[in-house]
């Protein structure tokens, strides 16, 4: 039975502040969570209304047999822990994961990096969009919105536990991949057409802020700038579109 300061603990965690303080972030949803029970993360505890339990006994019988400790609440008490309009009435906490690997350890042909991405929806499906296209590792900027944002999650449908992400990593930690003769490619309005582009054996592709596109600095640092041409008047597309154009292309 879970007591009042559990529960104010566990809804703390929809807020940013606590998720750092406690290394810890809830995931929502049938399918997110089961992703997240098949992942690598530790899982601390599984929420579960009691109307979720009658409902759906096969699935309870698994989440019992996994030896995780499971709460049943009511649905007042899990509208505390929930960040969702409609909640499917199950969410579980998880420990923040250290990286498998060092940064400098990476050798992926493929590396994502994600400069200044402010939407966290944007950040979620472009982590679910490079999962489906076999991406093995992503990099985020120290500017990008927070990796265990409610909403990132959410939006990744549970992409988020299948890919090695490396958060607050900045341009000057980037120089040990060009030593290793890496290409920086950048996508962006003005460049060379993907349908055009020769793609390298190894390098990083960047996406950039929604409003703003590449920082100067990074541009600097471009050995390619390419881009998506366009036949419309719009005058540019959704950053996460554009990841899901560019990605099928260059994986190709």
């Amino acid at each position: 039975m879970i007591t009042k300061n559990q529960l104010k603990y566990y809804g703390s965690l929809l807020n940013k502040k606590h998720r750092i303080l406690e290394n810890k972030f809830i995931a929502e949803g049938i399918k997110i969570v089961e992703e997240g029970l098949e992942s690598d993360y530790e899982c601390e505890t599984i929420f579960v209304t009691s109307k979720f339990e009658e409902l759906n006994p096969r699935m309870i019988k698994k989440l019992k047999a996994r030896n995780i400790n499971l709460e049943v609440l009511k649905s007042v008490e899990f509208q505390r822990i929930s960040d969702t309009k409609a909640p499917q009435g199950i969410a579980a906490v998880f420990q923040y994961k250290q990286n498998k690997i060092a940064l400098n350890k990476i050798d992926d042909n493929l590396i994502v990096y994600l400069e200044g991405l402010a939407d966290p929806g944007n950040l979620g499906t472009i982590i679910r969009t490079a999962d489906w296209f076999g991406i093995k590792t992503m990099m985020l900027s120290e500017e990008t919105v927070e990796l265990y944002n409610p909403k990132v999650i959410r939006s990744s449908m549970g992409s988020i536990f299948h890919l090695e992400v490396f958060d607050d990593v900045g341009l000057n930690e980037l120089k040990i991949f060009k030593a290793k003769d890496y290409k920086f490619v950048c996508s962006n309005l003005t460049g060379t057409s993907i349908y055009d582009f020769e793609k390298p054996d190894k390098f990083i592709l960047f996406f950039c802020n929604e409003a703003n596109g590449p920082s100067e600095k990074l541009l600097k640092l471009a050995d390619e700038k390419i881009t998506i041409p366009g036949k419309g008047r719009a005058e540019s597309l959704n950053v996460s579109t554009a990841a899901a154009i560019i990605l099928s292309e260059l994986t190709k």
